[in-house]
């Protein structure tokens, strides 16, 4: 039978080479033929008569020694010629083939780069869940342990964590074309992974010690980490409540608009609560039966759970806070905007008088004495009007009835700032509010439903926590793209499929189980990509 990499193969191929042996063995024939030939034509048709002069001979023998090498060098190189010429179209033909059989052409640098960048984003994924899902174990491990057997961990995923935020932050430059040549940013891409790489192996090389700290597999460890567990599950089954009224007290108050971020929150929460009562019994039923691996593996479920329950609360009383806080601002922000354009239409009017008084080259002077952007005054005095009519809607929607005050106070900071010269501190203060608040929203979003986000949204969450300090309106927009993006990807990877009422959707969706398949999904837990599964809920 043929073999399998065989077949297809043109049999004709394995005769080039026969062919070009064929022609040089003739070509060596006919050289020496004509290297004997000539002497023995020559001994038998000389004629009888009388010998040549001594003096003739010699010159004689020199011609016709001269006469008979030319036809067979000539003869010899042709053959050669002819070889070569084979030789080099047989190589041409196997190096352009597309045929089975023959050398492939390899891929295109497009291609190439095209693989590494989804390596890429697959490594980001993965880096940050393990990030997280190891910040959110240590959690617990310091519930019980002391902060000096703790420490040496937290450095752990502190270090892992700065790998992660430096290869987010490289795939943000990426994607915003920095590097612009290909090699570059094949590098850049491979440096991408290189990072994710450490963070991994960071929290991989960590695991075994944190096992031991945590001593799971013995009674006495275990007994306590799942007394922990369930202390804090009876605690947010508590809060749980209290963030549902609270939510539905903020609806006379402030537009849907306003409580978007959390809607659905405290049922997510409760969601995940009844995830975490299955897999808390299961755990006490498993070690009383002596499973003690299994038990394990369902008190990582369990606690997984819990923290996303604690996330998912904990979130909905922010958002009460901020907007309160910000309907408290709105006026303020009002008065420190009209603070602003009085100050440029000051620094216009300025402006004009100078240059009706001294002409134009001594506009750039008087701007600069009075305190104005370097602006010119036409485009100064577009800005002001425009502000004045974003601020008339303002005090329109704040008296007309339930609104988001948050979005208000973004509107007068955003308005306010191509214009404004400092006169008012309550601005900074409400765009650093609104961008707080935006950021976090996203980062809880992002954690709850990390199993379905993808790299982008974490790349851009990234960016907007970088900006929150210095230009807090540049975070809140990137915070809400982050947000966008990562409800983008949670559409388009639908609800997983599980039996309803049981939570299990939620914690494949949230990343508590690592899926796809509900029956044997384990629990994430401390470490890097080669540790993180190693506790799962086997059959005993």
């Amino acid at each position: 039978m043929t073999p399998s990499s065989l077949r297809g193969r043109p049999r004709r191929a394995a005769s080039h080479l026969p062919a070009r042996v064929a022609h040089a063995v003739l070509g060596a024939v006919v050289a020496v033929l004509w290297l004997v030939l000539p002497g023995t034509t020559t001994d038998r048709a000389t004629p009888a008569g009388p010998a040549p002069s001594a003096a003739a001979q010699p010159t004689r023998t020199e011609e016709t020694a001269t006469a008979d090498l030319v036809l067979p060098l000539l003869a010899l190189g042709t053959a050669l010629a002819l070889g070569a010429y084979g030789h080099v179209r047989r190589a041409r033909r196997l190096r352009t083939r597309t045929t089975p059989g023959g050398p492939r052409p390899g891929p295109a640098p497009g291609a190439a780069l095209t693989d590494l960048d989804e390596r890429a984003r697959a490594a980001l994924v993965v880096a940050d869940d393990c990030v997280r899902v190891s910040s959110e174990e240590l959690d617990f491990a310091a519930a019980r342990a002391d902060a000096g057997a703790v420490a040496p961990y937290a450095r752990a995923v502190d270090a892992a964590r700065a790998e992660l935020t430096e290869a987010l932050r490289m795939r943000r430059r990426y994607d915003e074309g920095v590097p612009a040549e290909e090699a570059a940013r094949h590098q850049a891409l491979a440096g991408i992974v290189g990072r994710c790489a450490e963070a991994g192996r960071l929290l991989d090389e960590a695991a075994a010690g944190f096992d031991r700290l945590r001593a799971l597999e013995e009674a006495e460890g275990f007994g306590g980490a799942l007394e922990v567990a369930e202390g804090r599950f009876r605690e947010l089954a508590g809060r749980t409540g209290a963030a549902e009224a609270a939510f539905a007290d903020l609806a006379p108050r402030y537009s849907p608009a306003a409580r978007a971020p959390v809607v659905g929150y405290a049922e997510q929460a409760k969601d995940r609560l009844v995830f975490a009562t299955t897999r808390l019994n299961r755990a006490r039923q498993c070690a009383d039966r002596g499973e003690r691996d299994r038990a394990v593996a369902h008190l990582r479920a369990a606690e997984g759970a819990v923290a996303q329950a604690g996330i998912l609360v904990a979130a909905v009383g922010r958002q009460a806070d901020l907007l309160t806080r910000a309907a408290e601002l709105v006026p303020a922000a009002l008065t420190g905007a009209e603070a602003e354009l009085a100050g440029a239409r000051e620094r216009a009017g300025a402006e004009a008088g100078v240059r009706r008084e001294r002409g134009e080259a001594a506009s750039g002077v008087a701007r600069e004495r009075a305190g104005a952007v370097d602006v010119p005054v036409g485009e100064l005095r577009a800005r002001v009007l425009h502000a004045d009519a974003v601020l008339s809607a303002v005090r329109e929607e704040l008296t007309s009835g339930p609104c988001d005050p948050l979005d208000l106070l973004l509107r007068i900071a955003r308005v306010t700032a191509p214009v404004a010269a400092g006169r008012a501190a309550v601005l900074p203060a409400a765009a650093a509010l609104v961008a707080r608040g935006a950021v976090a929203a996203a980062a809880d979003y992002v954690a709850t439903h990390r199993g379905a986000v993808g790299a982008e949204a974490r790349t851009v969450l990234t960016a907007a926590r970088d900006a929150e300090e210095t230009d807090p309106l540049t975070a809140e927009a990137l915070a809400r793209q982050a947000r966008q993006l990562a409800e983008r990807d949670v559409r388009a990877r639908g609800h997983p499929d599980a039996a309803p009422g049981t939570g299990v959707s939620g914690a494949l969706l949230g990343g508590v189980l690592l899926g796809p398949a509900p029956a044997d999904a384990p629990a994430p837990s401390f470490g890097g990509p080669r540790t993180r599964a190693r506790r799962t809920p086997r059959a005993p």
